[in-house]
Protein backbone atom coordinates (compact mmCIF):
# COMPACT_ATOMS: atom_id res chain seq x y z
CA UNK A 1 0.00 0.00 0.00
CA UNK A 2 1.36 3.40 -0.85
CA UNK A 3 1.55 5.92 1.96
CA UNK A 4 -1.16 8.51 2.45
CA UNK A 5 -0.55 11.79 0.74
CA UNK A 6 0.50 14.58 3.01
CA UNK A 7 -2.91 16.18 2.91
CA UNK A 8 -4.46 13.13 4.58
CA UNK A 9 -2.57 13.98 7.75
CA UNK A 10 -5.22 16.59 8.41
CA UNK A 11 -7.58 13.75 9.26
CA UNK A 12 -5.52 12.73 12.28
CA UNK A 13 -5.36 14.49 15.60
CA UNK A 14 -1.95 12.95 16.19
CA UNK A 15 0.43 10.87 14.13
CA UNK A 16 -0.71 7.71 12.42
CA UNK A 17 2.64 6.18 13.27
CA UNK A 18 1.68 6.39 16.93
CA UNK A 19 -1.75 4.92 16.04
CA UNK A 20 -3.43 7.49 18.23
CA UNK A 21 -6.81 8.30 16.70
CA UNK A 22 -8.57 11.58 16.45
CA UNK A 23 -11.08 12.28 19.18
CA UNK A 24 -14.22 13.25 17.24
CA UNK A 25 -15.48 13.00 13.66
CA UNK A 26 -14.96 15.91 11.32
CA UNK A 27 -18.02 18.02 10.71
CA UNK A 28 -19.14 18.68 7.12
CA UNK A 29 -17.92 22.26 7.46
CA UNK A 30 -14.36 21.02 7.87
CA UNK A 31 -14.05 20.00 4.26
CA UNK A 32 -14.28 17.07 1.90
CA UNK A 33 -12.05 14.01 1.77
CA UNK A 34 -11.41 12.05 -1.43
CA UNK A 35 -10.50 8.39 -0.97
CA UNK A 36 -8.97 7.00 -4.16
CA UNK A 37 -9.41 3.22 -4.39
CA UNK A 38 -7.92 0.61 -6.72
CA UNK A 39 -10.35 -2.24 -5.93
CA UNK A 40 -13.66 -1.65 -4.15
CA UNK A 41 -16.18 -4.15 -2.79
CA UNK A 42 -18.77 -1.54 -1.91
CA UNK A 43 -21.73 -3.87 -1.48
CA UNK A 44 -20.68 -7.40 -0.49
CA UNK A 45 -24.20 -8.65 -1.22
CA UNK A 46 -23.41 -8.35 -4.93
CA UNK A 47 -19.88 -9.69 -4.81
CA UNK A 48 -18.94 -7.13 -7.47
CA UNK A 49 -15.43 -5.69 -7.17
CA UNK A 50 -15.18 -2.30 -8.87
CA UNK A 51 -11.93 -0.73 -10.00
CA UNK A 52 -10.55 2.80 -9.93
CA UNK A 53 -13.13 4.59 -7.79
CA UNK A 54 -13.11 7.64 -5.54
CA UNK A 55 -15.22 7.98 -2.42
CA UNK A 56 -16.24 11.53 -1.65
CA UNK A 57 -16.61 11.91 2.11
CA UNK A 58 -18.04 14.92 3.88
CA UNK A 59 -17.81 14.86 7.65
CA UNK A 60 -18.61 11.32 8.73
CA UNK A 61 -20.61 10.27 5.65
CA UNK A 62 -19.99 9.04 2.14
CA UNK A 63 -21.73 11.50 -0.17
CA UNK A 64 -20.74 10.09 -3.57
CA UNK A 65 -18.88 7.27 -5.31
CA UNK A 66 -17.18 8.58 -8.46
CA UNK A 67 -15.49 6.82 -11.35
CA UNK A 68 -11.73 7.23 -11.65
CA UNK A 69 -9.23 8.90 -9.34
CA UNK A 70 -10.51 12.42 -8.71
CA UNK A 71 -10.31 15.09 -6.05
CA UNK A 72 -8.04 17.80 -4.78
CA UNK A 73 -6.94 18.90 -1.35
CA UNK A 74 -7.51 16.22 1.25
CA UNK A 75 -6.79 12.92 -0.55
CA UNK A 76 -6.33 9.41 0.86
CA UNK A 77 -4.41 7.22 -1.56
CA UNK A 78 -5.63 3.59 -1.57
CA UNK A 79 -5.05 3.03 -5.26
CA UNK A 80 -3.03 -0.14 -4.65
CA UNK A 81 -5.46 -1.56 -2.07
CA UNK A 82 -8.60 -3.67 -1.77
CA UNK A 83 -11.27 -1.69 0.11
CA UNK A 84 -14.44 -3.05 1.71
CA UNK A 85 -16.89 -1.92 4.38
CA UNK A 86 -15.84 -1.87 8.01
CA UNK A 87 -16.36 -5.31 9.51
CA UNK A 88 -19.03 -6.23 12.06
CA UNK A 89 -18.50 -8.68 14.93
CA UNK A 90 -21.89 -9.73 16.28
CA UNK A 91 -20.59 -11.24 19.52
CA UNK A 92 -17.84 -9.77 21.70
CA UNK A 93 -17.16 -9.09 25.39
CA UNK A 94 -15.06 -5.94 25.40
CA UNK A 95 -14.61 -5.44 29.13
CA UNK A 96 -12.48 -8.52 29.75
CA UNK A 97 -10.40 -11.32 28.27
CA UNK A 98 -9.85 -14.92 29.39
CA UNK A 99 -6.59 -15.34 31.29
CA UNK A 100 -5.20 -17.28 34.25
CA UNK A 101 -6.26 -14.47 36.63
CA UNK A 102 -9.81 -14.22 35.32
CA UNK A 103 -11.53 -15.66 38.39
CA UNK A 104 -9.62 -13.28 40.64
CA UNK A 105 -10.45 -10.28 38.42
CA UNK A 106 -14.15 -11.06 38.84
CA UNK A 107 -13.93 -10.14 42.52
CA UNK A 108 -11.22 -7.46 42.37
CA UNK A 109 -12.04 -5.28 39.36
CA UNK A 110 -14.61 -2.54 39.79
CA UNK A 111 -17.09 -1.66 37.09
CA UNK A 112 -15.04 1.47 36.42
CA UNK A 113 -11.90 -0.59 35.93
CA UNK A 114 -13.74 -2.89 33.57
CA UNK A 115 -14.85 0.10 31.51
CA UNK A 116 -11.21 1.22 31.24
CA UNK A 117 -10.14 -2.29 30.22
CA UNK A 118 -12.94 -2.19 27.67
CA UNK A 119 -11.61 1.07 26.25
CA UNK A 120 -8.29 -0.64 25.55
CA UNK A 121 -9.94 -3.61 23.88
CA UNK A 122 -12.36 -1.41 21.93
CA UNK A 123 -9.42 0.42 20.36
CA UNK A 124 -7.67 -2.86 19.59
CA UNK A 125 -10.83 -4.19 17.94
CA UNK A 126 -11.22 -1.06 15.83
CA UNK A 127 -7.62 -1.21 14.64
CA UNK A 128 -8.25 -4.80 13.55
CA UNK A 129 -10.88 -3.51 11.11
CA UNK A 130 -14.08 -4.01 13.10
CA UNK A 131 -16.03 -0.77 13.05
CA UNK A 132 -19.19 -2.21 14.66
CA UNK A 133 -19.63 -4.81 17.39
CA UNK A 134 -22.41 -6.27 19.50
CA UNK A 135 -21.26 -6.68 23.09
CA UNK A 136 -23.30 -9.54 24.54
CA UNK A 137 -22.44 -9.69 28.21
CA UNK A 138 -20.82 -7.25 30.62
CA UNK A 139 -21.86 -5.33 33.70
CA UNK A 140 -24.37 -2.66 32.77
CA UNK A 141 -22.31 0.13 34.27
CA UNK A 142 -19.11 -0.74 32.42
CA UNK A 143 -20.39 -1.47 28.92
CA UNK A 144 -23.05 1.22 28.71
CA UNK A 145 -20.49 3.83 29.82
CA UNK A 146 -18.06 2.56 27.18
CA UNK A 147 -20.73 2.48 24.47
CA UNK A 148 -21.77 6.04 25.21
CA UNK A 149 -18.18 7.29 25.40
CA UNK A 150 -17.44 5.85 21.95
CA UNK A 151 -20.66 7.36 20.63
CA UNK A 152 -19.65 10.81 21.92
CA UNK A 153 -16.15 10.49 20.48
CA UNK A 154 -14.44 10.49 23.88
CA UNK A 155 -12.97 7.02 23.34
CA UNK A 156 -11.79 5.42 20.07
CA UNK A 157 -13.64 2.24 19.28
CA UNK A 158 -16.21 0.54 17.09
CA UNK A 159 -19.89 1.39 17.19
CA UNK A 160 -21.19 -0.71 20.12
CA UNK A 161 -24.57 -2.39 20.35
CA UNK A 162 -24.71 -3.39 24.01
CA UNK A 163 -26.75 -6.00 25.83
CA UNK A 164 -25.34 -5.36 29.29
CA UNK A 165 -25.93 -8.15 31.76
CA UNK A 166 -27.31 -11.37 30.31
CA UNK A 167 -30.71 -12.54 31.52
CA UNK A 168 -29.98 -15.89 33.16
CA UNK A 169 -31.38 -18.34 35.70
CA UNK A 170 -30.28 -18.57 39.31
CA UNK A 171 -27.29 -20.90 39.44
CA UNK A 172 -27.03 -21.23 35.67
CA UNK A 173 -24.68 -19.93 33.02
CA UNK A 174 -24.54 -16.17 33.44
CA UNK A 175 -24.99 -16.25 37.20
CA UNK A 176 -22.02 -16.23 39.58
CA UNK A 177 -20.74 -19.75 40.24
CA UNK A 178 -17.88 -21.37 42.11
CA UNK A 179 -17.24 -18.79 44.87
CA UNK A 180 -18.23 -18.60 48.53
CA UNK A 181 -21.96 -18.25 49.04
CA UNK A 182 -21.71 -14.76 50.52
CA UNK A 183 -19.50 -13.61 47.61
CA UNK A 184 -21.93 -15.04 45.05
CA UNK A 185 -24.82 -13.30 46.81
CA UNK A 186 -23.03 -9.96 46.53
CA UNK A 187 -22.09 -10.41 42.86
CA UNK A 188 -25.35 -11.85 41.56
CA UNK A 189 -27.11 -9.41 39.23
CA UNK A 190 -30.68 -8.12 38.91
CA UNK A 191 -30.81 -9.84 35.52
CA UNK A 192 -30.79 -13.26 37.22
CA UNK A 193 -34.30 -14.65 37.48
CA UNK A 194 -36.54 -17.66 38.20
CA UNK A 195 -40.08 -18.08 36.92
CA UNK A 196 -41.89 -16.32 34.05
CA UNK A 197 -42.91 -13.22 36.01
CA UNK A 198 -39.45 -12.74 37.50
CA UNK A 199 -37.86 -13.16 34.07
CA UNK A 200 -40.16 -10.52 32.58
CA UNK A 201 -38.99 -8.25 35.41
CA UNK A 202 -35.35 -8.93 34.50
CA UNK A 203 -35.94 -8.04 30.85
CA UNK A 204 -37.71 -4.82 31.74
CA UNK A 205 -34.91 -3.78 34.08
CA UNK A 206 -32.36 -4.37 31.32
CA UNK A 207 -34.35 -2.18 28.94
CA UNK A 208 -34.61 0.50 31.62
CA UNK A 209 -30.87 0.31 32.21
CA UNK A 210 -30.17 0.97 28.53
CA UNK A 211 -29.84 -2.40 26.78
CA UNK A 212 -29.93 -2.19 22.99
CA UNK A 213 -30.55 -5.93 22.69
CA UNK A 214 -31.51 -8.62 25.20
CA UNK A 215 -29.02 -11.47 25.61
CA UNK A 216 -30.15 -14.60 27.43
CA UNK A 217 -28.48 -17.86 28.35
CA UNK A 218 -30.94 -20.48 27.16
CA UNK A 219 -28.57 -23.35 28.02
CA UNK A 220 -25.57 -24.04 30.15
CA UNK A 221 -22.23 -22.60 29.09
CA UNK A 222 -18.65 -23.74 28.80
CA UNK A 223 -17.01 -21.12 30.99
CA UNK A 224 -19.43 -21.05 33.92
CA UNK A 225 -17.71 -22.81 36.82
CA UNK A 226 -20.43 -25.34 37.46
CA UNK A 227 -21.15 -28.92 36.45
CA UNK A 228 -24.64 -28.03 35.23
CA UNK A 229 -24.17 -29.30 31.67
CA UNK A 230 -24.80 -27.57 28.35
CA UNK A 231 -28.48 -28.34 27.91
CA UNK A 232 -31.62 -26.24 28.39
CA UNK A 233 -31.78 -24.24 31.64
CA UNK A 234 -34.72 -21.85 31.25
CA UNK A 235 -38.14 -23.50 31.18
CA UNK A 236 -40.28 -23.15 28.05
CA UNK A 237 -42.57 -20.81 29.98
CA UNK A 238 -39.66 -18.61 31.07
CA UNK A 239 -38.35 -18.41 27.50
CA UNK A 240 -41.76 -17.38 26.17
CA UNK A 241 -42.06 -14.73 28.89
CA UNK A 242 -38.62 -13.29 28.12
CA UNK A 243 -39.15 -13.09 24.37
CA UNK A 244 -42.62 -11.60 24.76
CA UNK A 245 -41.47 -8.97 27.25
CA UNK A 246 -38.50 -7.97 25.08
CA UNK A 247 -40.50 -7.73 21.88
CA UNK A 248 -43.19 -5.64 23.55
CA UNK A 249 -40.45 -3.19 24.53
CA UNK A 250 -38.90 -3.06 21.07
CA UNK A 251 -35.86 -5.25 21.72
CA UNK A 252 -34.73 -8.33 19.87
CA UNK A 253 -33.55 -11.32 21.87
CA UNK A 254 -30.46 -13.39 21.16
CA UNK A 255 -29.73 -16.62 23.00
CA UNK A 256 -26.50 -18.21 24.09
CA UNK A 257 -27.46 -21.80 23.32
CA UNK A 258 -25.48 -25.03 22.99
CA UNK A 259 -27.90 -27.92 23.52
CA UNK A 260 -30.55 -28.65 20.88
CA UNK A 261 -33.29 -28.71 23.54
CA UNK A 262 -32.57 -25.11 24.56
CA UNK A 263 -32.04 -23.98 20.96
CA UNK A 264 -35.37 -25.38 19.79
CA UNK A 265 -37.35 -24.21 22.80
CA UNK A 266 -36.03 -20.68 22.31
CA UNK A 267 -36.85 -20.76 18.60
CA UNK A 268 -40.38 -22.00 19.29
CA UNK A 269 -40.76 -19.10 21.75
CA UNK A 270 -40.05 -16.65 18.91
CA UNK A 271 -36.41 -15.86 19.66
CA UNK A 272 -34.48 -13.80 17.14
CA UNK A 273 -30.98 -15.33 16.89
CA UNK A 274 -28.77 -18.09 18.23
CA UNK A 275 -25.24 -17.67 19.57
CA UNK A 276 -22.98 -20.76 19.33
CA UNK A 277 -25.58 -23.42 18.39
CA UNK A 278 -23.23 -26.34 19.09
CA UNK A 279 -25.75 -29.20 19.09
CA UNK A 280 -28.32 -27.76 16.69
CA UNK A 281 -30.25 -30.50 14.92
CA UNK A 282 -32.51 -30.87 11.89
CA UNK A 283 -35.39 -29.35 13.83
CA UNK A 284 -33.23 -26.35 14.73
CA UNK A 285 -32.31 -25.83 11.08
CA UNK A 286 -35.96 -26.13 10.02
CA UNK A 287 -37.10 -23.57 12.60
CA UNK A 288 -34.28 -21.16 11.81
CA UNK A 289 -34.98 -21.30 8.09
CA UNK A 290 -38.72 -20.94 8.63
CA UNK A 291 -38.34 -17.76 10.67
CA UNK A 292 -35.19 -16.31 9.09
CA UNK A 293 -33.29 -16.61 12.35
CA UNK A 294 -29.57 -15.87 12.25
CA UNK A 295 -26.90 -18.16 13.66
CA UNK A 296 -23.75 -16.58 15.12
CA UNK A 297 -21.46 -19.64 15.30
CA UNK A 298 -18.47 -18.17 17.22
CA UNK A 299 -16.06 -20.77 15.84
CA UNK A 300 -13.03 -18.92 17.18
CA UNK A 301 -14.33 -19.36 20.73
CA UNK A 302 -14.80 -23.09 20.20
CA UNK A 303 -11.34 -23.41 18.74
CA UNK A 304 -9.82 -21.38 21.59
CA UNK A 305 -11.43 -23.24 24.50
CA UNK A 306 -10.58 -26.63 22.99
CA UNK A 307 -6.93 -25.61 22.56
CA UNK A 308 -6.65 -24.22 26.09
CA UNK A 309 -8.41 -27.18 27.71
CA UNK A 310 -6.22 -29.73 25.92
CA UNK A 311 -2.96 -27.81 26.19
CA UNK A 312 -0.10 -27.84 28.72
CA UNK A 313 -1.01 -24.41 30.14
CA UNK A 314 -4.71 -25.03 30.78
CA UNK A 315 -6.01 -22.41 33.23
CA UNK A 316 -9.64 -23.54 33.19
CA UNK A 317 -11.26 -25.12 36.22
CA UNK A 318 -12.18 -28.83 36.02
CA UNK A 319 -15.82 -27.93 35.29
CA UNK A 320 -14.80 -25.57 32.48
CA UNK A 321 -12.27 -28.01 31.06
CA UNK A 322 -14.78 -30.85 30.76
CA UNK A 323 -17.28 -28.69 28.91
CA UNK A 324 -14.63 -27.10 26.68
CA UNK A 325 -13.44 -30.52 25.53
CA UNK A 326 -17.03 -31.61 24.96
CA UNK A 327 -18.26 -28.58 23.00
CA UNK A 328 -15.27 -26.97 21.31
CA UNK A 329 -14.45 -29.71 18.79
CA UNK A 330 -18.07 -29.96 17.62
CA UNK A 331 -18.52 -26.39 16.44
CA UNK A 332 -16.95 -26.59 12.97
CA UNK A 333 -19.24 -29.45 11.99
CA UNK A 334 -22.21 -27.57 13.45
CA UNK A 335 -21.50 -24.54 11.27
CA UNK A 336 -21.03 -26.77 8.24
CA UNK A 337 -24.42 -28.43 8.77
CA UNK A 338 -26.12 -25.08 9.34
CA UNK A 339 -24.61 -23.59 6.21
CA UNK A 340 -25.51 -26.61 4.09
CA UNK A 341 -29.02 -26.41 5.54
CA UNK A 342 -29.50 -22.82 4.38
CA UNK A 343 -29.36 -21.12 7.78
CA UNK A 344 -28.48 -17.43 7.73
CA UNK A 345 -25.08 -16.86 9.34
CA UNK A 346 -23.80 -13.67 10.93
CA UNK A 347 -20.14 -13.24 11.84
CA UNK A 348 -19.36 -13.34 15.54
CA UNK A 349 -16.34 -14.45 17.54
CA UNK A 350 -17.11 -14.29 21.28
CA UNK A 351 -13.87 -12.31 21.57
CA UNK A 352 -13.02 -11.88 25.20
CA UNK A 353 -12.94 -15.64 25.28
CA UNK A 354 -10.22 -15.47 22.62
CA UNK A 355 -8.03 -12.37 22.39
CA UNK A 356 -9.45 -9.05 21.25
CA UNK A 357 -7.88 -7.99 17.98
CA UNK A 358 -7.73 -11.57 16.72
CA UNK A 359 -11.37 -11.39 15.57
CA UNK A 360 -10.55 -11.85 11.88
CA UNK A 361 -9.27 -15.37 12.55
CA UNK A 362 -12.94 -16.37 12.48
CA UNK A 363 -12.96 -15.93 8.68
CA UNK A 364 -10.65 -18.87 8.02
CA UNK A 365 -12.73 -21.06 10.33
CA UNK A 366 -15.92 -20.14 8.48
CA UNK A 367 -14.24 -21.13 5.22
CA UNK A 368 -13.15 -24.42 6.79
CA UNK A 369 -16.81 -24.95 7.69
CA UNK A 370 -17.77 -24.72 4.02
CA UNK A 371 -18.42 -21.06 3.34
CA UNK A 372 -16.73 -19.33 0.42
CA UNK A 373 -14.55 -16.32 1.23
CA UNK A 374 -17.26 -14.06 -0.20
CA UNK A 375 -19.91 -15.68 1.98
CA UNK A 376 -17.68 -15.20 5.03
CA UNK A 377 -17.21 -11.52 4.15
CA UNK A 378 -20.97 -11.16 3.64
CA UNK A 379 -21.53 -12.66 7.10
CA UNK A 380 -19.35 -9.90 8.59
CA UNK A 381 -20.90 -7.05 6.60
CA UNK A 382 -24.38 -7.15 5.06
CA UNK A 383 -25.38 -10.31 6.96
CA UNK A 384 -24.36 -9.04 10.37
CA UNK A 385 -25.95 -5.65 9.62
CA UNK A 386 -29.25 -7.33 8.75
CA UNK A 387 -29.03 -9.52 11.85
CA UNK A 388 -28.47 -6.50 14.11
CA UNK A 389 -31.03 -4.38 12.20
CA UNK A 390 -28.50 -1.68 11.31
CA UNK A 391 -28.41 -2.04 7.51
CA UNK A 392 -28.85 1.71 7.15
CA UNK A 393 -25.74 2.30 9.27
CA UNK A 394 -23.24 -0.44 8.45
CA UNK A 395 -22.31 -3.27 6.12
CA UNK A 396 -22.05 -1.35 2.83
CA UNK A 397 -20.22 1.60 1.32
CA UNK A 398 -22.73 3.89 -0.39
CA UNK A 399 -23.85 7.49 -0.56
CA UNK A 400 -25.60 8.42 2.67
CA UNK A 401 -23.87 5.70 4.71
CA UNK A 402 -21.33 6.37 7.47
CA UNK A 403 -17.78 6.41 6.13
CA UNK A 404 -16.72 3.09 7.71
CA UNK A 405 -14.18 1.27 5.54
CA UNK A 406 -11.05 -0.84 5.73
CA UNK A 407 -8.32 -1.80 3.28
CA UNK A 408 -5.98 -4.72 2.79
CA UNK A 409 -3.21 -5.31 0.27
CA UNK A 410 -4.32 -8.60 -1.28
CA UNK A 411 -7.67 -10.00 -2.35
CA UNK A 412 -9.73 -11.38 0.58
CA UNK A 413 -12.11 -13.05 -1.88
CA UNK A 414 -9.21 -15.28 -2.93
CA UNK A 415 -7.46 -15.54 0.45
CA UNK A 416 -9.76 -14.65 3.32
CA UNK A 417 -6.82 -14.49 5.75
CA UNK A 418 -5.96 -11.14 4.14
CA UNK A 419 -8.50 -9.76 6.61
CA UNK A 420 -6.12 -10.68 9.43
CA UNK A 421 -3.72 -8.08 7.98
CA UNK A 422 -5.84 -4.93 7.78
CA UNK A 423 -3.67 -1.94 6.79
CA UNK A 424 -6.18 0.90 6.84
CA UNK A 425 -9.21 1.68 9.03
CA UNK A 426 -11.62 4.59 8.73
CA UNK A 427 -14.65 4.94 10.95
CA UNK A 428 -17.02 7.84 10.64
CA UNK A 429 -14.65 9.64 8.27
CA UNK A 430 -11.71 9.46 10.69
CA UNK A 431 -8.58 7.49 9.80
CA UNK A 432 -7.54 5.33 12.75
CA UNK A 433 -4.99 3.19 10.99
CA UNK A 434 -2.87 3.78 7.90
CA UNK A 435 0.24 1.78 6.95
Amino acid sequence: MTSLLAAAAALLATSVAAQTPAIAPLSPSEGTTFVQIGRLLADPATGVVQRDKTLVISGNQVVEVRDGFVGEGRIVDLRDSFVLPGLIDSHVHLTGEQNPNGRLETVTQSNSEQAMVGARYARRTLLAGFTTVADLGATNESIFALRDAVRRGDVPGPRIIAAGSAVSIHGGHGDINGYREDVMHLLSDESICSGPDDCMRAVRLQVRAGADIIKITATGGVLSNTAAGLGQQFSDEELAAIVGAAHRMGRQVTAHAHGADGINSFLRAGGDSIEHGTWLDDESIRLMRRDGVYLVPTLLAGDFVARIASGPNNFFTPNQTAKALEAGPKMLDMARRAHEGGVRIAFGTDSGVSAHGDNAQEFALLVRAGMTPLEAVQAATVGAAAHLKISNEAGRIAAGMPADLIAVTGDPLSDVTELERVRFVMRGGIVYRAE
